[in-house]
């Protein structure tokens, strides 16, 4: 009589990857018949390497790349990623199984003494890991002093609360996730302040040829997250930017329609472009179960037209970065 078939999930250390793999855990427990789960701690090279910034830094899928590996070499069975984490281009002999049910998408200010963008005082300092971030908030406010953050949310925070930030921008969804939302002072509108790439969606990947697991992730996948990642990935990819450029996006279904916003903004804030389009799916936006090739293509679509429409407008040039490590080096 064989074993049973134990899945094993690919998971960082840090609380909120934790939690992201302990949630995904529960859903496979939650499915009838379902098998056994074991978590399994992975290093990765984000979390052993924090001196440097990450866009100083060659290489991508810094907080990836080794559980990506681990599953490739049959280690583990899954993979959990925050998705804004994951390159866009996934490593051949793995499929992105599920996308699940997105979060806010938001950044959100914490300040120490709870006050709001347009109330900090002339040269705050505001901790931060992304260029993303770093730009939008120079667009916004010019005068602000920004400074490299590095570490898990608690660290963060913790960080924060002992003096060296007067403020530091974070995603709303890792914090809520945490049970940490109660020392937000400001949830900073999508409009003002695009959020990264897939920001607030859970990725769940396997080995493309391993039926067994995807059958099990099948049901976990979300039809409205698997479509506003699919365009938003399509638009990071067609740029040919990796996760540290300075581009926010987002995708919503409205009716039977999908739009999609994105920006892109110099670090220093003295420009910013922008770019939205809406493609027509009708019933097929709400249909149940993953969505069909065809919708997904109509979804990537609408990505490379944003981008085009950012690129005639200069995005090119916007994050080409001085002093950025060419994201697509080996490492």
């Amino acid at each position: 009589m064989s074993t049973p078939r134990i899945l094993r999930i690919g998971t960082r250390g840090s609380q909120l990857a934790l939690w992201q793999a302990r949630h995904v855990e529960s859903l496979l427990q939650a499915q009838p018949g379902a098998p056994a789960v074991e978590l399994v701690h992975i290093r990765t090279a984000g979390d052993l390497q924090t001196e440097v910034p990450l866009w100083q830094t060659p290489g991508r899928g810094f907080f990836t790349r080794e559980i990506d590996r681990a599953l490739l070499a049959g280690e583990v069975d899954i993979a959990v990623h925050s998705l804004k984490d994951l390159t866009t281009a996934i490593e051949a002999g793995l499929t992105l199984a599920a996308a699940l049910p997105r979060a806010d998408p938001r950044d959100v200010l914490l300040s120490r003494d709870g006050r709001v963008l347009a109330q900090l005082p002339h040269a705050a300092r505001i901790g931060s890991s992304s260029l993303r971030r770093r730009a939008f908030l120079a667009h916004l406010r010019g005068d602000l002093e920004p400074l490299e953050l590095r570490g898990n949310v608690p660290t963060r925070l913790e960080k924060l609360q002992r003096g060296d930030y007067d403020g530091i921008v974070l995603a709303a969804a890792g914090l809520t996730r945490l049970g940490l939302q109660t020392h937000v002072s400001e949830y900073l509108a999508v409009d003002a302040f695009p959020p990264a790439v897939s920001q607030g969606i859970i990725g769940v990947c396997a080995r493309a040829e391993d039926a067994f697991t995807q059958r099990w992730l099948a049901p976990l996948d979300d039809r409205e997250a698997r479509l506003a990642a699919t365009a938003e990935r399509a638009l990071l990819a067609h740029i040919e930017g990796g996760c540290q450029v300075p581009l926010g996006a987002l995708a919503q279904l409205a009716g039977g329609s999908l739009q999609l916003s994105g920006s892109a903004c110099a670090v220093d804030g003295s420009r910013r472009i922008d770019a939205r389009a809406t493609v027509e799916l009708g019933a097929a936006a709400h249909e149940r179960g993953h969505p069909a090739q065809e919708i997904l293509a109509r979804a990537a679509a609408l990505g490379v037209q944003v981008a085009e429409q950012l690129l005639q407008q200069g995005a090119a040039r916007l994050i080409d970065v001085p002093g950025r490590a060419d994201p697509g080096r080996a490492s």
